[in-house]
């Protein structure tokens, strides 16, 4: 019923890919809580629900199966053995210290059913919606803070490259930084370990030691090499043991890549992940925000013979990549061309996070008309899609999209 998943390149055609469809775990967003949940601005759930929906419908008119979050997960929670532990982690978790209350709360979710269910493990619980049964069981009403969740809401899942990363047959679980997305790695996870789709899937997972490493960060150029960012959200200690092991052999459990680069980038929020400056659109080709340049690092880290790592400091980007490619040249077309206010600006909105689903063709953000602009001066087929409130999460195509299975190249 499914092909085998792998992903060899971040340009070859796109043939499935993993979507979370947003949901009412945005609902969940109000003004004190947009700096811990990682947003700037409230959207409006209907509207980007659509915008997500035309997403999704360009991706399928470029022959690429969609597969969604929400659905695999109601899959897994079919089985009842399983839907216990699910229940077990989501009480464990969530941080009530209340013996009664942990009680109440895993009882309410236990009777839920398995659709249900992934709406608790996404959307959250909220307190309201156990208020009658606390009151009944303790005759009572708990002393609490102003928090109206038990369980806290995922509103980033929409991102779903940064949880997880299929690095040529086998899938990364990735650490999240901060504590309101931690729980998102583990969805995917349940995924990994129990839904059919992935069951020719090598899974990897606790390997960075607690260190954080998202997906944003993860760009896989082709077999032999993988590029990862240093920056707010990956930590150098996570970089050092995925490329440990993504470079050991396959019969040792890795996935047999080459090399690793690190490219090094400021530790800002403007510049989360290494794909809100830096994409790769073709063969040869990259999108990158101009401003970015002079600041980078670049370094190569290798396998050495007796297992550790040999690390060396690159020239510079575009020497690097040249390199491990084996192109006469590699092109950085910059995002906003030689407009410096349009490049921070339409940086801001993600213009440099784009999808490729096939060499040369990748999926923008409409709004940022002069990269767009750019990148077809320069050879790139773009497909805008529209984005005023998807971009409100400070993401674009790239982050909300997790490549399953990609063409050989």
């Amino acid at each position: 019923m499914y092909s085998r998943l792998m992903v060899g390149s971040e340009v070859g055609k796109l043939e499935s890919v993993l979507l979370h469809r947003p949901g009412r775990e945005l609902e969940s967003l109000t003004p004190q809580y947009l700096d811990s949940m990682l947003f700037e601005d409230i959207p409006f759930l209907e509207q980007m629900q659509e915008e997500h929906d035309l997403f999704a419908d360009v991706l399928r008119g470029q022959g690429c199966r969609v597969h969604y979050v929400e659905s695999l997960l109601e899959e897994v929670l079919s089985d009842r053995s399983l839907r216990l532990e699910v229940v077990d982690f989501l009480v464990e978790s969530a941080q009530l210290f209340s013996p009664s209350l942990q009680e109440i709360v895993r009882d309410h979710l236990l009777a839920s059913d398995s659709k249900e269910l992934v709406s608790y493990c996404i959307g959250g619980l909220l307190k309201s919606a156990v208020d009658d049964k606390v009151r009944q069981k303790t005759l009572s009403y708990y002393i609490r803070d102003a928090y109206p969740y038990y369980i806290s809401p995922l509103p980033n899942l929409y991102f779903t490259r940064d949880p997880a990363t299929m690095v040529r047959s086998g899938i990364s679980i990735n650490v999240m930084k901060t504590e309101s997305r931690r729980r998102e790695n583990w969805i995917i996870s349940l995924l990994a370990n129990h839904h059919p789709l992935f069951s020719q899937t090598k899974v990897h997972s606790d390997f960075s030691y607690g260190n954080s490493i998202e997906g944003g960060d993860i760009l896989i150029l082709n077999e032999h090499c993988a590029v990862v960012g240093s920056s707010a959200r990956t930590g150098v200690w996570a970089i050092e043991a995925f490329a440990k092991r993504m470079m050991a052999p396959l019969e040792e459990g890795g996935e047999d890549l080459k090399e690793v680069l690190v490219v090094q980038i400021p530790f800002t929020r403007a510049y989360m992940h290494l794909d809100t400056v830096f994409t790769m659109v073709d063969r040869d080709k990259f999108s990158i925000f101009g401003g970015i340049e002079p600041s980078l690092r670049v370094f190569s880290l290798k396998l050495s013979s007796r297992g550790g790592l040999t690390i060396g400091e690159e020239p510079n980007l575009a020497s690097a990549l040249k390199r491990v490619l084996a192109v006469p040249s590699v092109e950085l077309i910059k995002s906003g061309g030689s407009d410096s206010i349009a490049s921070a600006r339409e940086q801001w909105n993600d213009s440099t996070n784009t999808l490729a689903v096939a060499p040369g063709t990748v999926v923008t953000y409409r709004r940022n008309t002069v990269s767009n602009e750019t990148l077809e001066k320069h050879g790139i087929t773009v497909i805008p899609i529209r984005g005023s409130e998807l971009v409100r999460g400070r993401g674009g195509p790239r982050c909300m999209s997790m490549p399953l299975a990609r063409m050989p190249m």
